[in-house]
């Protein structure tokens, strides 16, 4: 007889973003003359740059003679993206050598899978609020007990990043294997200093843990004092692993490009106490389970670190950070308290006193047609607050900050 993963029965009623597109498709369907702007999940709008898009045809062209075709190639990836990564590490202050990194088909699928080559009997930590992808994958596999009425589950532990603590998240009290920290962060859009960072690879040391650290967002990072790479931090290979996406950077959403760096010094034990290296066992891990990104969307991939490319690709990243700017400004003067939008795409924002963030969300689809992601989706701390994604064609973005700022001022 089949029997179904138990564990999956834990998951709470759905993935946060389907619960969000099944009632704005509902709202539609009811009203529809409604012009609803969406800015809730943060998928890209604007055209990957030509320099990228020739890139994608030239390997295309390749494919078509057989000189140049190629079938399956490494599944780490191909040397020439390899190397333009760790050359983009090395401009950054932190060291990474090219078999060290992995290319892969998204950061969220790199972040879900991660949990495979850990034990099941791991402790778990996350900041909370927290990008749902971390706590999900985490139950899937068993590592938790069900949830409580919060929506906390047994056995995660719970990091409470709020305003209260600058959204610095603070360090586990009791023993803790295994932490996901994300910065600049997702949903807050907080990003987290040297010092700070700094405090967690000493603790990690200290303790024998392991950091997964999401760096998905690195490239809006604008203030220089802050660090796009926890690999900036000395002694973090030996603690710590970096995911980073190509999703948000360069406009990748619809042609799938990420990378994970594992440090050759990264190690944790195994049940008999030695210690073994994670990198064998993620690259046994890719190796097994996946083919390789193709070889087009490399050669796409690495026209991102052209001068030609990075130059498109930053201005992609300077247009959505002005519409940040224009949604955090636009929120304040509408009364509302609001955060993040400087480092990084996303505004976190308070909701009005005596509502929910699920009943903001409802009120602020039906009275100005715009739609948002509840804060308490990314957990229990983030009840009363509400994310906005700077991702937007600039008029959609104004006209979404004037209905706010005249209908449903804080």
């Amino acid at each position: 007889m089949a029997k179904i993963n138990t564990h999956y029965q834990k998951l709470q009623a759905g993935y946060l973003f389907p619960e969000i597109g099944k009632r704005v498709r509902a709202y539609a369907a009811a009203h529809p003359a409604a012009r609803i702007i969406r800015l809730g999940i943060g998928d890209v709008v604007l055209p990957l740059p030509a320099p990228i898009v020739d890139a994608i045809k030239t390997a295309a062209d390749e494919m078509a003679h057989k000189e140049t075709f190629r079938g399956y190639g490494p599944e780490q990836g191909y040397d020439f993206l390899l190397d333009a990564i760790a050359a983009r590490y090395r401009s950054q202050g932190a060291q990474v050598a090219p078999d060290e990194i992995f290319v892969s088909d998204g950061a969220k699928c790199d972040t879900a899978n991660m949990q495979e080559i850990f034990s099941l009997d791991s402790v778990v930590a996350v900041t909370d609020p927290v990008y749902p992808v971390y706590v999900d994958t985490n139950v899937m596999a068993g590592r938790t007990g069900p949830a409580d009425s919060e929506g906390r589950y047994q056995r995660l532990v719970y990091l409470p990043t709020t305003a209260a603590n600058g959204f610095d998240p603070p360090l586990p009290e009791d023993r803790v294997d295994l932490v996901y920290l994300c910065a600049p962060n997702n949903p807050t859009g907080a990003v987290m200093s040297r010092a700070s960072l700094a405090r967690w690879v000493a603790w990690a040391k200290q303790h024998e843990a392991i950091i997964l650290f999401d760096a998905a967002y690195e490239a809006f990072v604008r203030d220089p004092s802050l660090p796009r790479s926890i690999f900036e931090i000395p002694g973090a290979r030996e603690v710590a692993l970096e995911f980073r996406s190509f999703s948000k950077t360069a406009g990748f959403t619809g042609t799938r490009c990420a990378f994970t760096v594992i440090p050759k010094e990264l190690k944790a034990r195994d049940d008999s106490g030695a210690w073994v290296a994670l990198h064998g066992l993620w690259n046994r891990r890719h190796t097994t389970k996946f083919n390789g990104v193709s070889y087009p969307i490399q050669r796409a991939a690495a026209a991102v670190f052209s001068p030609e490319g990075a130059a498109g690709a930053q201005a992609n990243i300077d247009y959505t950070m002005e519409n940040a700017r224009l949604i955090r400004e636009g929120l304040g003067q509408a009364g509302y308290r609001v955060f993040g939008g400087v480092n990084a795409p996303y505004i976190w924002m308070q909701v009005p006193a005596g509502m929910t963030s699920w009943q903001y969300f409802d009120r602020l689809l039906h009275e100005t047609n715009v739609v948002g992601t509840p804060g308490s989706g990314f957990g229990s701390c983030g009840e009363g607050y509400f994310r906005l994604s700077a991702f937007g064609f600039r008029e959609n973005v104004e006209e979404a900050v004037e209905r706010i700022r005249t209908k449903l001022p804080a």
